[in-house]
């Protein structure tokens, strides 16, 4: 499966202040910023540079640039991963992708999607929980009619059954999380997992 998780001790460290429920949302946004440049790190790793020269102090040599990114925030959780992308690749462009879930059949409700033109772009989409996969892979579906060839998903948490679902539908996508987490339970929520992140992220328990 095309499924990376990442192992450092900070993003075990944050993910843990993530999974409190003690943890107050000043606290969980902050964590939240700071575990997503762990995971923006692994989801470049693999972008192609591009060279240019630079002249140093010295002497003129070889230098590289990032190519064109986009990130496309899937609301609402997705917002928590943005800012610490946008710290990371100044000159990201960003979209967002409105999708929620119906909670008596459990499928994506699309309501928004915009974002720029994809077809020469990295793509990265931030989507924090990856439980049965509709809503990434409805997100990923969007971003390749809008001509997305390169896409990596960054997750917080995932479970077994989104990461088999993206794998079905879009096993040309990379997909990098924090943890691989047990299972769903029968509202599909992910366990042990965190909660709702969206709610965490903006104190609307």
């Amino acid at each position: 499966m095309n499924l990376t998780v990442i192992d450092h001790p900070l993003t075990s460290h944050y993910l843990t202040v993530l999974r409190d429920e003690a943890t107050q949302p000043e606290e969980f946004r902050s964590a939240a910023r700071r575990l997503t440049y762990t995971l923006v790190m692994e989801a470049t790793k693999q972008v192609p540079l591009l060279e240019r020269p630079v002249t140093t102090p010295l002497e003129t040599t070889t230098g590289y640039r990032m190519p064109d990114m986009v990130a496309i925030a899937v609301l609402r959780a997705g917002l928590g991963l943005l800012d610490a992308v946008i710290d990371m690749i100044p000159h990201v462009k960003v979209g967002f992708a409105g999708v929620q879930r119906d909670e008596e059949t459990i499928q994506p409700i699309e309501y928004y999607f915009k974002t720029a033109d994809l077809s020469d772009a990295h793509v990265l989409i931030l989507e924090p929980m990856l439980a049965t996969g509709g809503s990434l892979s409805w997100a990923v579906e969007k971003a390749k009619e809008n001509g997305a060839g390169s896409i990596t998903a960054l997750c917080v948490v995932a479970a077994p059954a989104g990461v088999q679902a993206m794998y079905d539908r879009h096993p040309d996508v990379r997909v990098v999380a924090a943890s691989l987490d047990r299972d769903l339970n029968d509202a599909s929520y992910i366990r042990p997992g965190l909660g709702d992140m969206g709610d965490r992220l903006f104190g609307t328990l």
